[in-house]
């Protein structure tokens, strides 16, 4: 090889390497997914996706999650107001509200759909998730029908503190049965019904 090659290699070697520094760490790699989940819920709700955030341990999603107890259509405009943010980084935001004895839930949907807030409907309420995580459950039913059902599967169960370990290995037979009730996962009108699913196969995917 004669000087002026070795000289050619040389400088395209250095351009190589210097175009390698300049390239950005965000360019050079995919970015997480990042959610927000509000829950309508003082405890339950929070409490489980902070452990199913915990045992899935999906660096490809971030999550975030936050309480906001009220109606549905709170629920959804408070969701709603992380959106509007100038700081926003989110690529997804849920609320996770309860049909139970609310009379706003037609009005939270139509904010929903108005504002790009993902909806996650539990018909009657958020427990019926977690039930189906221990039997296959399709008959009509109300929340203390819910609550006891969970007691009697589940005898450590207590409202205002769940042990996640009694429904982790339940996940996937609790999506399956859930979209059995629905399979759509968008109606929630039918009792019972629950789409959480949706929002869990997104925090695990």
């Amino acid at each position: 090889m004669t000087s002026r090659t070795r000289s050619v290699v040389i400088v395209a070697s250095q351009r190589r390497r210097e175009g390698s520094s300049r390239r950005s760490p965000r360019a050079a790699r995919k970015l997480a997914t990042r959610v927000l989940i509000v829950c309508g819920g003082a405890c339950t709700e929070k409490q489980y996706f902070d452990e199913l955030r915990r045992w899935v341990r999906n660096p490809a999603v971030k999550v975030k999650i936050k309480s906001e107890v009220g109606s549905p259509s709170q629920v959804v405009r408070y969701a709603a107001g992380f959106m509007n943010r100038s700081d926003s980084d989110f690529d997804a935001v849920w609320a996770v509200v309860d049909v139970d004895d609310f009379t706003d839930l037609e009005q939270a949907v139509r904010e929903s759909r108005r504002t790009g807030v993902h909806l996650a409907v539990s018909n009657p309420c958020f427990e019926l998730w977690l039930l189906l995580h221990l039997v296959d459950h399709r008959h009509e039913v109300t929340t203390p029908e819910v609550q006891k059902l969970l007691q009697r599967h589940c005898s450590a169960y207590d409202k205002t503190r769940i042990r996640f370990a009694d429904f982790a290995d339940g996940i996937d037979d609790a999506c399956g049965r859930a979209q059995r009730l629905e399979p759509s996962g968008r109606t929630h009108t039918s009792n019972p019904s629950t789409n959480v699913w949706r929002l869990v196969g997104e925090v695990r995917s």
